[in-house]
């Protein structure tokens, strides 16, 4: 009995001693592992960090290209501006020398006519520089009415169906720069009445 007793003994013994010897061996591997895990955190949250760094670098980088780019575009259109106005400006210095020295003579020693035909010659050279730089008059006389280009300020009676709707005088002249209006023509429309 002793004997048997003895072994049960040693053998709870033996799976205490090996119960007890895995939860402390199990909990070091634990342990172990839980290191190996955090270390395997730590590179990893090094890793994201420096993939943040580096994409920050790449948004700081692209947004300072795009403000750049942005003002380098408002300074090209602002000189573009500047360009077109310059070159309007060249278009009409003739025009101006001419006007210059019309406004500049004597009355006393120039005729009327003479004073008519200088300012009709000024007239033709400005529309003539200003049509060079895509200005375009509308004169629409004996042209049906549009209402897109024209402004009727008046009518007046037609003679004939056929003359219904259209344009009989200008009060004013009408400007267009390219597909743009910058002024209707004021016209006087002949209405058939019948």
């Amino acid at each position: 009995e002793c004997t048997s007793m003895d072994q049960t003994r040693d053998s709870q013994t033996d799976d205490g001693a090996m119960a007890g010897a895995d939860i402390p061996r199990g909990s070091d591997e634990v342990s172990a592992d839980d290191a190996a895990g955090q270390g395997g955190v730590a590179d990893l949250g090094a890793d994201v960090e420096r993939q943040l760094a580096e994409q920050r670098e790449k948004y700081l980088r692209l947004a300072a290209e795009y403000d750049n780019f942005r003002k380098r575009a408002k300074r090209e259109t602002l000189e573009s501006g500047q360009r077109a106005q310059a070159e309007l400006a060249r278009h009409l210095i003739d025009a101006l020398d001419d006007l210059a020295r019309f406004a500049h003579v004597d009355p006393s020693t120039v005729d009327a006519a003479t004073v008519v035909q200088g300012a009709d010659m000024v007239e033709k050279k400005l529309h003539k520089a200003l049509g060079a730089a895509g200005l375009q008059l509308i004169n629409p006389v004996d042209q049906p009415f549009d209402p897109s280009l024209h402004e009727a300020v008046a009518t007046e009676p037609a003679l004939s169906p056929e003359d219904d709707h259209m344009v009989a005088r200008v009060y004013q002249r009408g400007y267009r720069f390219g597909s743009q209006l910058l002024r209707p023509a004021r016209v006087v429309v002949k209405q058939w009445n019948g």
